[in-house]
This record gives C-alpha cells, sequence and structure tokens, in this order.
C-alpha cells in the first residue's frame, strides 16, 4: 500500500472525494445521491483525499463554522481500506490544515458507532442531544486544535 494525501482544491481531485462518497458511504448505506451531497460541496469546499497508487481509499471534507471552528465531515474509507489506520490520517491531515488556516477548533457530527473513533483521536460530546440528519443520528464532538511543536 502507497498512501498519498492530497488536499484536494481542483475539480478532478474532488472527484476522488466524490468517488470515496458515493462507494463507501451512499452505495453502502441506500443514501440517495441528493442527500449524500448538500450545500457544503461547492467548488470551494475543502477535501482531504487519500489515495493509495493515485486510487481513491479515504476522504473527508472540511468548512469553516466560524472564525474559529470548522467542520470536519463526510470521513469516508471505502470498505477495502478499513482498519488499517486511513480514517484517522485523514481526519489528522483535515485538522493539519485547519490549523495552518487558522482554525482553533474542530467539530464532527459523528454518528452513534463511531462516537469510540473519535474520542481516540481527542474528541469528546460537547452536546447530549442527537442531531437526527436526513441520513443519521448523529453526535456534535469537538476538539481544541493545539499549535503543534
Amino acid at each position: 500500500m502507497h498512501i498519498q494525501v492530497i488536499r484536494a482544491t481542483q475539480t478532478w481531485q474532488q472527484a476522488g472525494a466524490y468517488y470515496v462518497r458515493i462507494q463507501g458511504m451512499a452505495r453502502q448505506h441506500g443514501i440517495p445521491l441528493r442527500r449524500e451531497f448538500d450545500a457544503h460541496d461547492t467548488p470551494d469546499t475543502k477535501y482531504i483525499v487519500l489515495t493509495d497508487d493515485d486510487f481513491p481509499a479515504a476522504t473527508c471534507r472540511l468548512y469553516p463554522l466560524d472564525a474559529a471552528s470548522a467542520m470536519i465531515g463526510r470521513v469516508v474509507v471505502l470498505p477495502e481500506y478499513r482498519g488499517q489506520g486511513l480514517g484517522r490520517r485523514v481526519v489528522e491531515e483535515a485538522e493539519c490544515w485547519l490549523r495552518e488556516l487558522g482554525f482553533t477548533q474542530a467539530v464532527v457530527e459523528s454518528r452513534d458507532v463511531a462516537v469510540a473513533f473519535y474520542q481516540k483521536l481527542g474528541y469528546a460530546v460537547t452536546d447530549q442531544n442527537i442531531i437526527h440528519g436526513d441520513t443519521f443520528d448523529c453526535y456534535r464532538m469537538e476538539k481544541r486544535l493545539e499549535e503543534r511543536k
């Protein structure tokens, strides 16, 4: 496995993010494309794409919520790559990019089955109220983005 990190800012790179989301989430969970892609998917949206020999394997998107905090969302790893640390890596790459952009707080809306994954990465549930989304029920989790030394 030869993993590369792409900060997807060009259309061809973003296509890799969309591919992973369609194959690893929408198709697997029967989510219509109109629900998987929303107002936060624009040509200006930032995506991280992890590739294995140029083939997309994992992704996430990031967008600002306010001057200090940003959302990391749509974290997806293709089924054949799960259990190999790519979920952790894609989130850590997104956090690094957010730090560089000046954000101090990362927010995720985690499905209940992924809360423990995010807790291992330093996130904490900040609201016990369940967020009832179009496709999944989620919990809001946050992490302070400390400066890397």
